[in-house]
């Protein structure tokens, strides 16, 4: 998947289910949480006007960075454009059926991730798959020469 390819993915995009969004576990500070990646990534895509629906069905009907948390993105009840996960790759084709049930436009897996699998089911869907790279990287990377003035995360 090229730089332009990508580019149109997240100018045509609004709304990301994030499989994998951290919940805080009981005694764990608060800024921890800030800091693990999903939830990072989350915030950023928020600040540029994404709407992130996170999934983690451990923290269902909890709220994270103002999102209620779904147990699963066939509990989503608006229409997703990218289906953004950070679970373990061979998890990937059970999700990637999902995102073609649910009608998504996009299976996005984060950085270290790959599937072969999950791959062919998207393709075979005609559902643009993308593999092995960070959402939030390649938004900077694509955007941050055409908007010179970027606001950093807030904390």
């Amino acid at each position: 998947m090229n730089n332009n390819e990508i580019k149109k993915i997240l100018e045509n995009s609004k709304t990301i289910a994030m499989i994998g969004v951290s919940s805080e576990k009981k005694g764990e500070d608060p800024k921890n949480l800030k800091r693990k990646p999903a939830n990072v990534v989350m915030k950023y895509m928020q600040d540029f006007g994404y709407k992130v629906i996170p999934v983690n069905p451990f923290a269902k009907g909890e709220t994270i960075n103002g999102e209620v948390v779904v147990n699963d993105i066939e509990d989503i009840k608006i229409p997703v454009d990218i289906v953004d996960v950070f679970r373990p790759s061979k998890e990937a084709p059970g999700i990637a059926k999902k995102a073609v049930k649910i009608g998504s436009k996009v299976l996005w897996l984060q950085y270290g991730l790959h599937n072969e699998e999950a791959k062919k089911i998207s393709e075979k869907s005609k559902i643009q798959y993308v593999s092995d790279k960070c959402i939030k990287q390649e938004y900077q990377k694509i955007f941050e020469k055409s908007n010179p003035v970027f606001p950093v995360l807030r904390n």
